[in-house]
């Protein structure tokens, strides 16, 4: 099908929705950071300096392999050669920047932000920090996609945080929980010392979580029934 305008316009209003989310949940601020969706060979991405809280599907520019603007009027994000990167380099649906409060804070001080809670397995466990760059350069994406190798989340040091999902969906729930873990981090910092989970009590999670089918609802058997339908007989 060829690449038209119309053709784009559910990845367009998708991606001005999940910056209503982000925004809704304090991890997207006025024009701070960007948000984009895989649309085949082509990318639907915020346009740079629109307001993501109150962002249009209008204000969503839909870029080509070669950077060319397919759909939209507007600029697309400084950040564009970095999402094209981790389009590139790790075949993700969807990715979210951010300027979260808590994950930027631990970007100014810490080198990684340890596995303290399991849930961080789903992120790939201990989240890298990426050395500073200026903001849109060929440095800053080389950077970011280091700190990604195995991971589906990093940091950024003194800037911000970004993930990426094989959905957009997937990716604003890694964002959630990236913000999650970083402040979980923040408050046992200020009580002590925070304890990290070791290789092998990871490990045994993962086996858990792969066992349990963690994460998924699972129907009763044919032997278990609820309450509500051992009174119905």
């Amino acid at each position: 099908m060829p690449a038209t305008p119309q053709f784009f316009t559910e990845q367009r209003r998708s991606v001005a929705a999940a910056c209503h989310r982000l925004a809704d949940a304090g991890l997207l601020i006025g024009t701070a950071g960007n948000v984009s969706v895989r649309a085949g060979e082509h990318i639907a991405v915020t346009a740079t300096g629109a307001v993501l809280g109150h962002i249009t599907p209008e204000q969503v520019t839909v870029v080509g392999p070669d950077g060319d603007v397919i759909a939209g009027h507007l600029r697309p994000t400084s950040e564009v050669e970095l999402h094209g990167g981790i389009y590139q380099r790790y075949d993700a649906g969807a990715v979210v920047h951010t300027h979260s409060p808590q994950a930027t804070a631990l970007s100014l001080v810490l080198d990684e932000l340890p596995c303290v809670h399991y849930q961080q397995l789903v992120l790939g466990g201990t989240v890298r920090v990426a050395p500073f760059a200026t903001f849109g350069s060929p440095e800053l994406a080389d950077h970011v996609l280091s700190a990604l190798d195995g991971r589906s989340a990093a940091l950024m040091a003194n800037h911000g945080a970004v993930v990426y999902g094989p959905t957009l969906e997937k990716a604003v729930d890694n964002a959630l929980l990236l913000e999650w873990a970083c402040g979980l981090y923040l408050r046992a910092a200020t009580l002590g010392v925070p304890r990290v989970l070791d290789e092998d009590q990871q490990a045994a999670v993962i086996r858990a979580a792969l066992r349990r089918g963690y994460g998924t609802t699972h129907p009763l058997d044919d032997t278990t029934h609820s309450i509500e339908e051992k009174k119905s007989r």
